[in-house]
């Protein structure tokens, strides 16, 4: 159940902001494979690297989460509800809350299902990502509050108003945060980290890498 603060006011909603967060470390020991499976290939001979569509993705694979994009937020929100007797609306029976809370979405980019071709003749590599997602959606618990909570002993609130509510709300914010852009976001975050990533694998500056 959420704490409830009466004599506190409501904080006002801040503007939403965006957060990126490169997993630098996984890139780093994805590209110390990639660099170790090259030589275990090649027995510790020096010989021209082999770049195939397979290589590449075994990159990806190990990197799968390398960008996340997080969308902060504040929102405020009000729940009420009346006993329905058949369409009437029974006298008395309304309840009510008034609830602010801190969220975070967080989206990102499966690079498992990355499609990756090389063109040996032309010398090109170029990688198609698919559309970023919403991976987790978090309202942390301390940080709920709840305001003008009616106290009605013929409708009394539950625990299923709030979570019902809750659920609702998400569902409300993630759709505001796709139409600002947060999948978008996260598609050109991965396409940069993936430049990065498979430019440093031996043997690729011999060739032209697209990610798209």
């Amino acid at each position: 159940m959420p704490k409830t603060e009466k004599d506190r006011a409501p904080r006002p909603p801040r503007r939403m902001r965006l957060k990126t967060k490169l997993i630098l470390v996984l890139l780093l020991c994805a590209v110390v494979a990639g660099a170790f499976f090259l030589g275990a290939v090649t027995g510790g001979r020096e010989s021209e690297p082999v770049i195939t569509s397979d290589l590449l993705s075994q990159e990806l694979l190990g990197v799968q989460e390398l960008v996340s994009v997080e969308y902060h937020y504040t929102n405020m929100g009000k729940f009420e509800n009346q006993v329905d007797f058949y369409g009437w609306k029974v006298p008395f029976t309304t309840k009510s809350f008034l609830i602010s809370y801190d969220g975070v979405v967080k989206a990102g980019v499966d690079l498992s299902a990355a499609d990756v071709k090389v063109n040996e003749a032309a010398k090109t590599v170029t990688v198609t990502l698919p559309e970023g997602a919403i991976v987790s959606h978090e309202i942390p618990e301390d940080s709920i509050q709840v305001f003008d909570e009616t106290k009605n002993i013929f409708n009394p609130i539950t625990i299923e108003d709030y979570t019902s509510f809750t659920q609702d709300q998400k569902a409300s914010v993630e759709e505001e945060a796709v139409a600002n852009g947060l999948l978008d976001s996260a598609k050109e975050k991965a396409q940069v980290a993936v430049e990065s990533l498979l430019g440093m694998v031996p043997g690729m500056e011999a060739y032209t890498l697209t990610v798209k």
